[in-house]
């Protein structure tokens, strides 16, 4: 793998040297823009539009606009004075447990080897974090980029993966048309818990592939053999209207055998059918519904039971 940084991780006054491998890769197919023409690559100009000139490299500064038109220019040198990235070091602030740790805050990942002579002192780090359980919130700058990072054991390697500061996670009050109340039927509660834990399983990243990068590499390797493809569009799935309808038919769909845990037939104390003794007539007429048999009637709590919410 591409070293794509060296440095060291710091956390009191144990100084760790590493290097930095990319843990991930993009599997995306890339495709070039083509002039339909004369099949010729396009390419990206850098023009001026006032010089009408094209621009070379050395030639160009960044800049930030800080009213319409009008910007403060800043020299290759002055952001590199302002970085971090000088100092070459992931500094750990602190130990915190993953699980504190929304997964909205993480980037990308990357593995860290141990560098120079820094071997004991990595082994160190990497068991100590292994036995407490806890990763490490550290700071680093990468290509004058700041981060925030978690450091954390993958096996018997340290893995950085960069998060977001808090002030980069957008606040779900500015998401339009999420609802201010949350009120669902009961029945239809119910029989959603079941659907879900019937198509609860152990995490297998492995049974998951990219269906639309396999489809294209298809067509690609068929166009290559002088063959003309033609891909029917997929239809549509329209408005689920009957929600209770669409449970029932998921339900049947992945329905387990009889003496399977969760399923429908087997004990209800377990799996999604485990409720409170409140909950068991909406565990009673779900069942009774996904067998086609008529609800048995249910006492009403408080309120009119005949009253229905529309859902949509």
């Amino acid at each position: 793998m591409h070293t794509v940084w060296k440095g060291a991780i710091s956390f009191g006054l144990v100084h760790v040297p590493v290097k930095m491998f990319s843990a991930t890769e993009d599997k995306d197919i890339s495709m070039r823009l083509i002039h339909r023409d004369c099949g010729s690559t396009v390419s990206y100009i850098r023009k001026c539009p006032t010089c009408e000139i094209e621009v070379d490299w050395n030639a160009i500064v960044k800049g930030y606009e800080y009213e319409k038109g009008r910007f403060v220019l800043f020299e290759k040198e002055e952001l590199e004075q302002l970085s971090d990235d000088a100092t070459k070091t992931i500094h750990i602030l602190d130990f915190v447990a993953l699980e504190e740790i929304d997964p909205i805050y993480f980037q990308k990942t990357y593995y860290l080897s141990p560098d120079q002579a820094g071997g004991n002192a990595y082994n160190l780090l990497l068991e100590a974090m292994r036995q407490s359980g806890r990763i490490g919130i550290a700071n680093i700058s990468i290509r004058s980029k700041s981060s925030l990072a978690a450091i954390r054991v993958i096996d018997d390697c340290l893995a950085m993966e960069t998060i977001f500061y808090p002030d980069e996670i957008r606040s779900v009050s500015q998401v339009p048309g999420l609802p201010e109340t949350v009120n669902v039927n009961e029945k239809e509660l119910t029989m959603a818990r079941m659907l879900i834990e019937q198509l609860s399983t152990p995490f297998e990243p492995e049974k998951y592939t990219d269906e639309y990068r396999a489809r294209l590499m298809d067509a690609i390797q068929h166009k290559i053999a002088g063959e003309d493809v033609r891909v029917a569009p997929e239809q549509q799935r329209t408005n689920v209207i009957d929600l209770m309808a669409a449970l029932q038919a998921s339900l049947e769909a992945v329905k387990l055998p009889p003496d399977a845990p969760g399923s429908l037939d087997s004990n209800p104390s377990s799996g999604a059918a485990k409720a409170d003794d409140s909950d068991t007539g909406s565990d009673e007429a779900a069942k009774d519904d996904l067998a086609g048999k008529t609800p048995r009637p249910r006492k009403a709590k408080g309120k009119d039971s005949s009253s229905k919410e529309t859902v949509s």
